[in-house]
């Protein structure tokens, strides 16, 4: 696992965050400030989840039409068009999701609601002495961005899911969510042959959620190991590179350019490939695919396997811990 930062090369999204945070903070009253504002010491920053639990910051109910426009304009800063569009598509989900569930006569205990959103503000937005960050949160979403130097940034992890991630009613019906994530890691799993696929079948049995859950750091062994990038044949490499290069581009372009830098320095080499579960469409299903640099983690096992989570984790780039290490060793 390499300890060098990612390449810090993000001065004009930083510009994007900085001017679009304060233009957030600004729009709001008092009251609204001192709910999105946080100190960016302790704790608070690295709290994330993808369930619908209620969470710290300012909930999207509680702001104005003008409010919500420069909300959604802060958080699109982290993500490129498509990875942007997801978002909404992810958010949108939840109406469908509550109507889904009374069509069933389901009773949850969560309201399915589009404003059940939260944002926070991390520090002072445009300090290039002091490190500082937003983070946006609701069920299926996850964003943290942590701006380091002026011109350093992560956003990882970076958390999308769906629920459901094929609609099963109405007027969208068959529309599905996450498309990529699971058809492009199906196709290369059922082009392997019977050799291969003894080894990039992990169990038989899907585990029931992501392994990582949202703990603050990632354990890199945590996640089953499969097939080594070496033992696939040359169109197989190209489709899990393809998969991995999906997940990197959910972040704005200038971020994903620099994350994937990073990772062809490193390589493929060591890059592993497992799946867990049926191949069959409609069946419960999990995938990791390993890096030493990072992880990759998919489940679609939950709701007769229509609700997905998926994941890119850092082990030394989550939370920006990277930047800030270097960070406070060059300041002290």
């Amino acid at each position: 696992m390499t300890s060098s930062p990612i390449p810090s090369t993000a001065v004009d999204v930083v510009v994007r965050m900085t001017s679009a945070a304060n233009d957030f903070l600004n729009s709001l009253d008092d009251s609204q400030r001192s709910s999105a504002s946080f100190e960016f010491s302790g704790d608070e920053r690295y709290e994330w989840a993808y369930t619908p639990i209620d969470r710290n910051g300012l909930r999207f109910r509680e702001m104005t039409d003008d409010q919500r426009k420069a909300a959604f304009t802060l958080m699109e800063t982290g993500y490129s068009t498509r990875g942007a569009a997801t978002a909404h598509r992810i958010i949108e989900l939840e109406t469908i999701l509550g109507e889904w569930e009374k069509i069933n006569d389901e009773v949850s205990r969560w309201e399915r609601h589009t404003d059940r959103y939260w944002f926070s503000v991390f520090g002072t937005p445009g300090s290039s002495d002091e490190p500082w960050g937003f983070r946006v949160g609701g069920h299926h979403i996850g964003l943290t961005a942590n701006i380091v130097n002026g011109d350093q940034v992560s956003i990882l992890p970076l958390f999308f899911g769906a629920n459901p991630a094929v609609i099963r009613h109405g007027d969208r019906k068959g529309q599905r969510t996450l498309v990529e994530e699971e058809d492009w890691a199906r196709s290369l799993l059922t082009s392997m042959d019977t050799d291969q696929a003894k080894i990039a079948i992990v169990d038989p049995v899907a585990p029931t959620d992501i392994l990582t859950t949202n703990v603050r750091s990632a354990d890199p062994n945590i996640a089953p190991v499969g097939i080594g990038f070496g033992a696939l044949q040359d169109a197989q490499r190209d489709q899990l590179v393809a998969l991995v290069k999906h997940y990197v581009t959910r972040a704005s372009d200038d971020l994903a350019s620099n994350y994937w830098r990073e990772v062809e320095s490193v390589g493929f080499g060591d890059v592993t490939f497992a799946w867990a579960g049926p191949a069959a469409v409609g069946e419960g299903h999990y995938y990791a695919i390993r890096h030493p640099r990072f992880l990759i983690e998919y489940d679609n096992t939950q709701n007769g396997a229509n609700h997905i989570h998926s994941v890119l984790r850092d082990y030394a780039h989550d939370f920006g811990e990277d930047l800030l290490a270097y960070h406070y060793r060059a300041a002290h």
